[in-house]
């Protein structure tokens, strides 16, 4: 029958198609993103839940853009801004990005340690582990490789689902507070509820997914898929942290207990849903640490090496793209020495991440709005008003939500 035998076809190309938007958006759920997760459910509940429908409808909007450029030019973010706003300020702009990227690498490799601390495995037998584990696959491994590793570390999110379900949270409540918009006008509940939308959406983000829509070869007639597949990821990214607000509030938040971390989350929930759900929430916290501590610094690298007209690409040897390798293996091997390093100051790295990533958001959002409607570049495939009204909608929120943050981070600090 010809139906099937279509549908099968389209399927089959859309899992060839696949992987950027699902990776990246996945990897956005790293230590930092759990640790505000658990947080908002373990200190305010689930009156929080209802945001996560307009961050994903946010996130979306940005990762679709991301990927509509990529496979349109067949060029990365950094190497249109060189193009359109020429050298010097795209240096500027990479200067911030590196900056902000290694501090986010210090803090994943800071969700290595402390994950495995749990399991009793030291920090100094861990982080060089990991360390040199993301090296070797990055380093060695084909783009084709890479990508499958890192759909696979995708899936183990499913762990944070379980953990959410054996919480044996009140549902009829949960559904109440994910469809009901709440707001409370306290200090604490607006900086989490900037939290929230601050960590899904980063500036390396829409540096790696570009790119690795560029280096994957994804075609113009092949967009559809690639934009189902940006769709598809910010789903998937907002259920993941559905259920991680989900099990702090139906075990940590009803209890009173306060956390600071996402290790202190998974120690905490064995009393109220048991041995397992701990291990769970760990492991968790363990893959999205590892997983991101391979994509940051990957991002960096793709984002410097266009900016600057180098070659790039995982599917490229060590001589073909020297640079490439050289700056991915600087930022994963700094990250982790500044693990190691007694008295690292590591709150004060992860809040100026914060910081950076704040001040460079913004601008972002900005270039990528300015380059998506440049019809001399897109051609045909500019935003339209609809969508033009969505993702300026979104960039002003962003913009705003983000500088707010970035105020109350510099007064936290």
């Amino acid at each position: 029958m010809p139906f099937p035998r279509i549908r099968r076809r389209r399927v089959l190309l859309f899992l060839s198609t696949m992987g950027p938007g699902i990776i990246t958006a996945s990897v956005d759920q790293d230590a930092g993103g759990i640790a505000t997760y658990s947080l908002a459910g373990a200190h305010y509940g689930t009156s929080l839940l209802w945001s996560l429908f307009f961050i994903t409808i946010s996130l979306a909007v940005v990762q679709e853009m991301g990927s509509r450029m990529g496979v349109v030019t067949g060029k990365g973010l950094a190497e249109l801004i060189r193009e359109v706003y020429g050298l010097r300020f795209t240096a500027g702009v990479m200067v911030v990005l590196v900056l902000a990227n290694w501090a986010n690498t210090v803090a994943e490799f800071a969700g290595v340690a402390a994950a495995l601390e749990i399991f009793g495995v030291p920090r100094l037998l861990s982080v060089p582990a990991v360390a040199g584990l993301v090296a070797w696959l990055v380093i060695h491994g084909t783009y084709r490789l890479v990508e499958r590793t890192f759909l696979l570390a995708s899936a183990v999110y499913v762990v944070y689902v379980i953990s959410g379900i054996l919480a044996r949270p009140a549902w009829g409540e949960v559904l109440r507070a994910t469809v009901t918009p709440t707001f409370q006008l306290g200090t604490g509940y607006l900086t989490m509820l900037i939290a929230l939308v601050g960590t899904t959406i980063a500036p390396w983000m829409q540096f790696y997914l570009q790119s690795s829509v560029v280096d994957k070869g994804i075609r113009v007639k092949e967009y559809p898929l690639a934009r189902l597949d940006a769709y598809l990821g910010s789903l998937v990214a907002a259920l993941i942290a559905f259920f991680i607000i989900v099990a702090c509030a139906a075990t940590l938040s009803v209890h009173g207990v306060r956390i600071e971390t996402a290790a202190d989350a998974a120690l905490a929930l064995e009393p109220f849903a048991g041995r397992y759900a701990t291990v769970l929430f760990a492991v968790g916290l363990f893959n999205a640490s590892a997983f991101a501590a391979a994509i940051v610094p990957l991002s960096t690298a793709y984002a410097v090496c266009e900016a600057f007209g180098w070659v790039t690409g995982v599917n490229r040897g060590l001589r073909e793209a020297p640079g490439f390798f050289a700056i991915y293996l600087a930022v994963v091997g700094s990250g982790a020495a500044a693990i190691l390093w007694p008295g690292a100051p590591l709150i004060e790295i992860m809040v100026a991440s914060q910081v950076l990533n704040g001040i460079l958001l913004p601008a972002v959002l900005l270039l990528m709005l300015r380059l998506i409607n440049d019809r001399d570049l897109m051609g045909q495939y500019v935003n339209s008003p609809v969508f033009n009204l969505i993702a300026w909608s979104t960039a002003a929120v962003m913009i705003g939500l983000s500088l707010l943050l970035l105020v109350l981070s510099v007064r936290g600090a």
